[in-house]
């Protein structure tokens, strides 16, 4: 998959941990390839057209059922491939973090650009198996802004990129019980897992050698499961930085 935005490839401190993030978006990009090349059989059963992404009353929905949820998941990853591409093109990025920093965040934006683009051709694989409108109903590229984060202020950039991992993963899992097709439910699986190993790498910067990797606030002590979040609990969280307005009343 090519990538527009070169950035400067670093040594990690920290053989293991690259290692392990790398393998993470290798595995699933090999995985989104597959899937984007597949016909979605019941996508137009299970998707009837007023429940399409599209746009109503001038703004765009983000639609129901598996497709709704596949556009939401699009959304929250243009999002966090935005974010990670201005971190690693930010002015002074090599004097703001150390190697093992710079490696970790490297990959970080590497796999959301994965991600993007992965959920960018199955909704279009999945739009032209039901003989819909990829034009129409494709979620268009959003606008984002950060008037809160500096670039060039470590901690700034690193709790923003801990929020938005750990509501990445809250949302996977919140949108799972809405995903109707098998396949759609193992990627997302997939996905939310590497989201999660991004949280713990965040989150293991801010504090080394802590628990805060899998902390109280995000995994339950009474169920040992991640926060999961539905897309009404999300989407005002994520609209502190996209500018594009859209609307999601088939996503409960």
């Amino acid at each position: 998959m090519k990538n527009t935005v070169k950035v400067q490839e670093v040594r990690p401190s920290s053989p293991s941990r690259r290692n392990f993030l790398k393998i993470s978006g290798l595995t699933l990009a090999g995985t989104g390839l597959l899937l984007a090349g597949c016909n979605d059989d019941d996508s137009s059963s299970t998707n009837p057209q007023d429940e399409l992404p599209g746009i109503r009353a001038g703004k765009f929905d983000l639609g129901g059922g598996d497709l709704g949820v596949l556009t939401y998941a699009y959304a929250l990853e243009q999002l966090e491939a935005d974010f990670y591409t201005k971190v690693v093109n930010a002015a002074n990025f090599t004097g703001t973090f150390n190697a093992e920093e710079q490696a970790v965040l490297v990959d970080l934006y590497n796999h959301e650009v994965i991600h993007r683009e992965f959920f960018k051709a199955a909704i279009t694989g999945a739009l032209t198996a039901a003989g819909a409108d990829v034009n129409a109903h494709l979620l268009p590229g959003l606008a984002f802004e950060y008037p809160d984060v500096s670039f060039t202020n470590r901690l700034s950039v690193l709790n923003t990129a801990k929020a938005l991992e750990d509501t990445g993963v809250a949302a996977y899992n919140g949108a799972g019980k809405l995903i109707t097709s098998p396949d759609y439910l193992l990627i997302a699986g997939k996905i939310v897992s590497v989201e999660a190993r991004h949280a713990s790498a965040i989150r293991s910067l801010l504090n080394p050698n802590s628990k805060d990797f899998a902390g109280d606030d995000i995994v339950s002590n009474s169920t040992g499961l991640d926060v999961a979040k539905s897309p009404g609990q999300i989407l005002p969280v994520a609209g502190n930085f996209i500018t594009t307005e859209f609307t999601a009343n088939y996503l409960t």
